[in-house]
């Protein structure tokens, strides 16, 4: 009897360590895969970051030519004495032009030397239009000027072109490869960082093309953004949560806040492309209408995650305030909201970061029109850098994909700010 109870009591124990060992051993493969699972999403994305990174890191450079330019009086056209007026709208292209030329002497035809000036960027005789306005004395004489690239020439500097590819599958051709490489010999060429980027508009020409209209732009929209949807996001939140009776109609409205966090982001520029500029005759294309509608957008985000701050928030801290005699709004902005002012920052500067990686509710209003000057205002005609990216992408010319992928540096680097400042900002109000 004794030996039948041991035997049961061993096959209970194997039957126990065996299942117990089945259930380790799948809770060790569930590990594995999600450590696979992170490695995997890790791998992605450094592969995304690095491409971006090759592919943009060159825009952040720009190449010159080194010219010896005769500020010949009759080839600009004007007279010694000339006025400012006459100065500017003398032929500056002329003596580029005639520089190239005594440069490269073999050059004869038509076709080569649209080729030969080709070398040099459209702004050369805007540089040297304020070179000779800032000093007049300057006409009659010859000088040494480190005039910029075209984009084509540039990218060849810089090693972006194969020379030894097919003639007809690159747009810098031979003749062109060859003047460049006695340039270089020369030490006519000279690499340096690219400051246009960052303080020019765009341009219909890569190597004038920059950022600082789109980036303006997105300021004044994120401004807009944030005076409009922080308050009412954060009041909203406070008043469904603490003041707003348990009804029906609250229960409405709390369905329909969480179902705006899940429409499309295009519904919302719909939303605005028919109500604020159709109806309320709002300027098209400008910060104003675009802060609105994002504003329209973050808002379920805000008013969520500050809900979900507010419910975080201890309840003795509120008993503890009304103990003491704390009326309800004085337990509220005194007490309750200090306390979960962390998780609002980090929700809010959250939304804002995703108003500002958005696209598709910007270009239903207008937003993606070809902007060269900065704004100066909410209402002026503007885009931002999420669409001015989505414009480069859709340009043909080489110079714009580094552009591309420069500007999408940018516009992640901003991102990785904001998210750094919420992380920030919660640390900082944990510990007070």
């Amino acid at each position: 009897m004794n030996s039948m109870s041991d035997s049961n009591r061993s096959n209970t124990t194997a039957a126990i360590a065996a299942s117990l060992k089945k259930r380790y051993a799948r809770e060790r493969r569930f590990q594995w895969y999600g450590r696979l699972a992170v490695l995997t999403g890790f791998i992605f994305l450094f592969i995304l970051l690095t491409d971006i990174v090759i592919k943009g890191s060159p825009a952040f450079t720009q190449h010159f030519i080194k010219l010896d330019i005769d500020f010949n009086t009759e080839v600009l056209g004007i007279s010694q004495n000339a006025t400012a007026e006459e100065i500017s709208g003398a032929d500056f292209s002329a003596v580029v032009k005639d520089s190239l030329r005594t440069m490269f002497p073999d050059v004869s035809g038509r076709k080569e030397k649209k080729a030969l000036y080709r070398l040099i960027s459209i702004r050369a005789e805007y540089t040297l239009r304020d070179m000779v306005l800032e000093n007049p004395a300057l006409l009659g004489t010859n000088a040494e000027v480190w005039l910029l690239a075209h984009s084509e020439a540039g990218s060849y500097l810089k090693g972006q072109v194969d020379a030894s590819a097919p003639e007809s599958d690159r747009k810098v051709k031979d003749i062109q490869v060859v003047w460049l490489d006695t340039l270089a010999k020369e030490g006519r060429t000279e690499s340096r960082f690219n400051s246009t980027f960052f303080l020019s508009g765009d341009s219909r020409e890569p190597e004038l093309a920059g950022i600082k209209a789109a980036l303006y732009g997105s300021l004044f929209t994120l401004l807009v953004t944030f005076c409009l949807a922080f308050p009412i996001g954060v009041l909203s939140a406070i008043y469904l949560e603490e003041f707003a009776p348990r009804n029906r109609l609250t229960d409405l409205i709390e369905i329909n806040i969480n179902n705006l966090a899940a429409v499309p982001s295009i519904v919302f520029g719909l939303l605005g492309l028919a109500v604020f500029i159709n109806f309320f005759e709002l300027p098209r294309s400008a910060p104003l209408v675009g802060g609105v509608v994002l504003a329209l957008m973050t808002l379920p985000t805000i008013i969520i995650t500050s809900r979900a701050a507010i419910q975080a928030v201890p309840p003795s801290i509120q008993e503890a305030a009304m103990g003491v005699g704390a009326s309800k709004l004085q337990t509220v902005f005194h007490h309750v909201l200090p306390v979960a002012m962390p998780g609002v920052l980090t929700g809010s500067i959250i939304g804002m970061a995703q108003a500002l990686g958005e696209t598709a509710p910007l270009l239903m209003i207008g937003m993606v029109a070809f902007i060269m000057d900065v704004p100066g205002g909410v209402t002026d005609p503007s885009t931002v850098l999420p669409v001015q990216i989505y414009l480069w992408a859709d340009s043909p010319e080489r110079g714009f994909t580094e552009k591309t992928s420069a500007a999408i540096m940018v516009l992640m680097a901003f991102l990785i700010l904001m998210n750094g400042l919420a992380v920030y900002l919660r640390k900082r109000f944990e510990l007070k």
